[in-house]
């Protein structure tokens, strides 16, 4: 008997089942793939990787597409191979006493997942079951795209091979990381967006990104939509894509970044077998308490909350302090959204029309780093935005474009989740020259202004 079955190994599971394993309980983790899942080998560690060479690579370094590639495929454990080696990821939960089980998971009942592989079948007893099955790229139903064919991040990380052009369908983080890279060591690069770049960000922070990728070369169409896909009818046979201004852009790869589902591993999951409607929706819906059913919990990108590796590691320890009783309940205000371009992006809480939509008596004020300290002794720009409370004088948005936004963004996690008053931040000593301390000078006029006002 498991205290806990997760089915799924990517970062989401790997979170619940080794904090699972720190709390003394016994545990089986399950996965019919890459215990890993994609951050290891499909999406943030190789994306990140190829991030890098692109940058040395476009400030002058030596860093040709060999080399990067050869970096990539040792940071996913493909050296000399044609698929990643996930046996660390299965050693590391094995040392730390769990059991591993290669195999598709199904629900068989209350307390009960049937686990097939190679023809056989097994069925576990647990306690509890952890759903943390993942999320695929959803592809659009666009007439022509089965027919041209199309990448989706699987493959833009783990090309080997650079093509000569590509049109990126969809501006989100991942689209427009790997435009940057791929435009970067010259391929031919388009990115399409029905609406600004990185939609979910601060349209100052999408301006910057915009005018970056066309630095970069990239041929950034926005406000537009693709209508249709004319295979092999451009020129070389490249494909044309059809866009719903009426113009079209040509690409020999067509990458679809449009969103993501877990449709695919929940209709297999046996959910009814626990009492659970799923009516084939992109995710399931969870209560406060991470649950779908009794003693039955989701996590990461099955939930389809912000996806990202961090939030599921936070999601699976969280689930599983929930299942042993702890007394705690998920927050996500306070959840850091970042784009790791170069120049990095960082967000997090609301922006100023989310804040006066929830009745907040909200303002902003921004600072022009390319006229800060840093600005200045880096030869660069952007932005530091922050959405403030005025009766509560606190902090509940911000948003950086620029150096170390990945980074700098943290303090305002921390401000947003404890509700740290403004007067507080204001007089806190921020380090000189650096892109947390135009934030910090915007944490003293916002409180002088509140003061006075």
């Amino acid at each position: 008997m498991f205290d806990f079955v997760v089915i799924g190994a990517g970062v989401s599971g790997e979170a619940a089942a080794n904090y699972a394993l720190k709390r003394g309980t016994r545990v089986a983790l399950v996965d019919r793939d890459l215990f890993g899942g994609s951050c290891a080998f499909w999406a943030c560690m190789p994306s990140k990787t190829l991030l890098h060479a692109a940058e040395v690579r476009a400030h002058g370094g030596d860093y040709p597409w060999k080399r990067a590639s050869d970096r990539r495929d040792y940071m996913i454990v493909r050296e000399g191979r044609d698929y990643p080696d996930d046996g660390g990821h299965v050693r590391d939960i094995e040392k730390a006493g769990g059991t591993a089980i290669r195999g598709v998971a199904r629900i068989a009942g209350p307390g009960r997942v049937e686990v097939r592989h190679d023809g056989m079948s097994r069925t576990l007893e647990t306690r509890r079951i952890v759903i943390a099955v993942g999320s695929k790229g959803k592809i659009p139903s666009l007439p022509g795209l089965a027919e041209a064919g199309y990448w989706t991040n699987v493959e833009a990380t783990s090309l080997r091979t650079l093509p000569k052009s590509t049109v990126i369908l969809g501006a989100g983080p991942s689209g427009v990381e790997i435009a940057q890279y791929l435009a970067r060591f010259g391929v031919r690069t388009a990115i399409v967006s029905p609406r600004q770049l990185n939609p979910t960000d601060h349209p100052r922070s999408s301006a910057m990104l915009a005018d970056v990728l066309r630095a970069d070369g990239v041929d950034v169409r926005l406000d537009v939509r693709a209508q249709r896909v004319r295979p092999r009818a451009g020129e070389g046979g490249a494909h044309v894509v059809e866009l719903s201004d009426g113009s079209s852009v040509a690409a020999e790869i067509i990458q679809v970044h449009v969103g993501r589902t877990a449709a695919g591993a929940l209709r297999e999951l046996g959910l009814e077998n626990v009492g659970v409607r799923y009516d084939d929706e992109d995710f399931l819906t969870v209560d406060d308490r991470l649950r779908v059913a009794e003693e039955v919990y989701a996590i990461g990108d099955t939930i389809g909350r912000e996806i990202s590796t961090h939030l599921g590691h936070y999601e699976g320890e969280l689930a599983v302090k929930i299942a042993l009783g702890d007394d705690v309940r998920p927050d996500f205000s306070a959840t850091p959204r970042c784009v790791y371009t170069d120049p990095e992006f960082g967000a997090v809480g609301l922006r100023l029309e989310q804040a006066k939509e929830r009745g907040i008596d909200a303002f902003e004020e921004t600072a022009d780093l390319s006229v800060s300290a840093k600005g200045y002794v880096t030869e660069s720009g952007g932005h530091v935005t922050i959405v403030v409370d005025r009766r509560e004088g606190v902090l509940v948005g911000a948003f950086i474009g620029g150096l170390g936004a990945a980074e700098a963004i943290h303090e305002a996690v921390l401000a947003i989740k404890l509700r740290t008053p403004l007067a507080v931040l204001a007089e806190t000593v921020h380090a000189f020259p650096t892109t947390a301390r135009s934030m910090g000078g915007l944490f003293a006029k916002v409180a002088l202004e509140l003061r006075t006002s």
